[in-house]
């Protein structure tokens, strides 16, 4: 039909790993188009907290508890 409906993917997608996972899923088979968020998001609350500690990871080298975390 050429109509454009967004996807957001659904099943506790909680973790920064799982989520990259979908995006190049979504680039490999749909293109950079649909990585845009007209098109394609996720429900981030609890990846919110794991993309936080790996960030945290990244900087120190430690991971840190999830309660640590406002969105955790």
């Amino acid at each position: 039909t050429g109509y454009r409906v967004g996807y957001k993917p659904a099943g506790g997608i909680s973790k920064a790993k799982d989520a990259l996972v979908y995006l190049s899923l979504i680039k490999d088979e749909l293109g950079d188009r649909w990585l845009r968020p007209d098109l394609f998001r996720f429900g981030a609350s609890s990846l919110l907290g794991d993309i936080e500690r790996q960030l945290e990871h990244h900087l120190t080298g430690r991971y840190s508890a999830a309660y640590r975390h406002a969105a955790g």
